[in-house]
């Protein structure tokens, strides 16, 4: 059940007694690890994890993909993720022949944009990472997606997201908020960013932020918002630039659509949608009913639109989509303030350092 639907929001609060359950045992954990009972191991290349405090949403996907272009012309990169809703088990490195339902959506959608990146997955980091390096020995620094909690790992640099729509200052753990960890664990990041700002944030909003947010004093504090592309066709990838007289079916199963819905309001004629859950797969029976929806639009400037992270899950259906103007919108992360050029310095010295040290 999807517990962020407008309907069902209000109704969290019943579920406070779970978070506290949930908070009590997350809180345990982190002590373990603190005192170091539970203990964290290393590795000797530089790994830079990608997380967030909360579930979903925040965009680690672009800034995984903001590192590795910035990183794997210069040296051979590895990105590890989890998999999530994958049809296999343990780890996994992405090959030719590899699908969405071997590595899941995400890792699938780094591999189609970076095919000379070794992309992999595994539910325990801890076992992948030695048979990562057994595959790829070439490999000079790994980046993390969603470990920030896999605290069996110590990351030499942490990276944790916040949505400008959701700081985790302002949430609760899970059943009754988003947070899957302590509020307090923002401390064991190095660089913290604001994802998904408004493009013209006022500098005393950005203050006001940070502030509320409580950096310490080794931490930096970045913004980012949304960029969006041209649009390109599912198959034949020809793009097309998306105007007011244009009518989208909007079809999604991520965590958070609104940005993008935000973005065709303006964009486009108007939009209808069809929304799923986060990393759905579809069905035969899904994409008939996209057909259908489609077809009941009346007029003839139509598309329909999805991001790249549901486009990996749609393909199966492979030359269908060609009789349909099915697109796909990509994103990037920019850094705002101007900023962008300090965080890639700490990237870049983080790997020198590392190097020089070991």
């Amino acid at each position: 059940m999807n517990f962020n639907a407008p309907l069902l929001r209000p109704f969290r609060i019943l579920l406070f007694p779970f978070s506290l359950l949930y908070g009590a045992a997350i809180w345990i954990r982190n002590r373990l690890y603190d005192k170091g009972i539970f203990r964290s191991t290393g590795f000797n290349l530089p790994i830079i994890c990608v997380g967030n405090l909360s579930v979903g949403g925040t965009g680690k996907s672009p800034m995984v993909e903001f590192l590795v272009k910035y990183l794997h012309n210069d040296m051979k990169v590895a990105v590890l993720s989890r998999g999530y809703k994958r049809r296999t088990k343990g780890y996994a490195l992405a090959g030719e022949k590899t699908t969405a339902l071997d590595i899941g959506d995400e890792p699938m959608q780094f591999h189609n944009k970076f095919p000379d990146v070794s992309i992999a997955v595994g539910e325990e980091r801890i076992v992948a990472i030695p048979q990562l390096l057994h595959d790829r020995p070439q490999t000079k620094v790994i980046v993390l997606d969603d470990a920030f909690q896999h605290r069996a790992i110590k990351a030499g640099l942490n990276i944790v997201l916040t949505n400008y729509d959701n700081l985790f200052t302002r949430d609760w753990v899970l059943p009754s908020g988003d947070l899957r960890d302590e509020r307090r664990s923002y401390k064991r990041a190095n660089v913290m960013v604001v994802t998904k700002c408004p493009a013209m944030l006022p500098v005393e909003e950005k203050l006001a932020i940070k502030q509320e947010i409580k950096p310490l004093p080794h931490q930096q504090v970045f913004f980012t918002t949304i960029r969006y592309g041209l649009p390109y066709h599912i198959i034949s990838k020809k793009e097309m630039t998306l105007n007011t007289s244009t009518e989208v079916l909007l079809v999604s199963g991520i965590a958070n659509p609104l940005p993008l819905k935000k973005y065709l309001q303006e964009a486009a004629k108007t939009y209808y949608e069809i929304l799923y859950s986060d990393h759905h797969i579809f069905s035969i029976d899904d994409w008939k009913d996209m057909v259908n929806r489609f077809k009941n639009i009346p007029t003839q400037n139509k598309i329909i639109l999805t991001t790249e992270k549901d486009a990996v899950r749609l393909i199966k259906f492979g030359q269908t989509l060609q009789d349909y103007p099915v697109f796909v919108i990509p994103i990037e992360i920019q850094f705002l303030f101007n900023e962008g050029h300090q965080f890639t310095d700490i990237i870049s010295k983080f790997i020198t350092e590392f190097s020089i040290t070991n």
